[in-house]
């Protein structure tokens, strides 16, 4: 058995919604348990800063041209997840050994291996006094990975645990919906394969954004309104979908647009 550890991790998801704040115990390889969770909406000034940028970064190039816009609001991102530490740390007791720091992604491009997350770990550390981890994507691109998935680690510490407990079955898949959705394959010998398969909820986002003055379909209340046309569906899945998921491993919110219901009601 490894060393436990009581780590806080910040996960900020393509949604762009805010900050989800996690405290574990765990050895990371098979034994974990949950402390508590909490949730951070971001301010809507911010939100919509995060909204700005992400959509005039569409390549690299734009990162260095955005380059001052990008590094303001990485502060202004950092000091909202450390303000989300210090609130958090006031509901335990527990000594948080590290912090997994993901950031915010506004840029991703597993093929010509680039990827952008905002947030400043040194930062961080400064403003926390805590131990960060962070870099996460860069580090794994670094290592001959596309930079995502990276929930899939997280998978297997899951389903090795409840295989323990006999709550699990193996061989076994999991299916995480974010903004972008994955995949993650795991064998009867726990060994693992993961992809991205395709928008999840970053489209709706996207069409409910433009289309009113709301930020996302909450309980999918105007989708479940809406009728199927079944042309355009079936040939965005014909001529743009299928070619995209079958050619990448991994996928950024830019990879897809709404523009082929160009026409059609909210």
């Amino acid at each position: 058995m490894g060393k436990f550890y009581t780590a806080l991790g910040l996960m900020s998801g393509t949604s762009l919604d805010g900050v989800d704040v996690s405290i574990i115990n765990s050895d990371g390889v098979r034994d974990y348990s949950v402390v508590l969770n909490k949730f951070y909406e971001y301010e809507n000034e911010l939100y919509e800063k995060i909204i700005e940028l992400r959509a005039n970064i569409l390549n690299s190039n734009d990162l260095k041209r955005y380059f001052s816009k990008i590094k303001s609001l990485e502060k202004e991102i950092t000091l909202f997840n450390a303000q989300a530490v210090n609130e958090t740390l006031k509901l335990t007791k527990q000594k948080i050994e590290v912090i997994g720091f993901h950031g915010q992604t506004i840029f991703h491009d597993a093929e010509n291996s680039v990827t952008k997350q905002l947030g400043d770990g040194r930062l961080l550390s400064q403003l926390t006094k805590k131990n960060i981890v962070y870099n996460f994507r860069q580090n794994d691109i670094k290592n001959g990975g596309e930079g995502a998935p990276l929930s899939p680690i997280y998978h297997l510490v899951l389903i090795k645990a409840l295989f323990s407990e006999n709550k699990v079955k193996i061989p076994v898949s999991i299916l995480n919906i974010g903004g972008i959705a994955n995949i993650t394959k795991i064998d009867k010998d726990f060994k693992i394969t993961s992809r991205d398969i395709g928008p999840g909820n970053c489209l709706i986002d996207k069409w409910i954004r433009k289309n009113s003055d709301k930020l996302f379909d909450k309980d999918g209340n105007f989708a479940q309104k809406g009728k199927i046309d079944k042309f355009i569906f079936d040939q965005y899945l014909d001529n743009y979908y299928y070619s995209k998921i079958n050619s990448k491993r991994s996928l950024d919110t830019n990879d897809f647009d709404i523009s082929f219901a160009k026409g059609l009601s909210l």
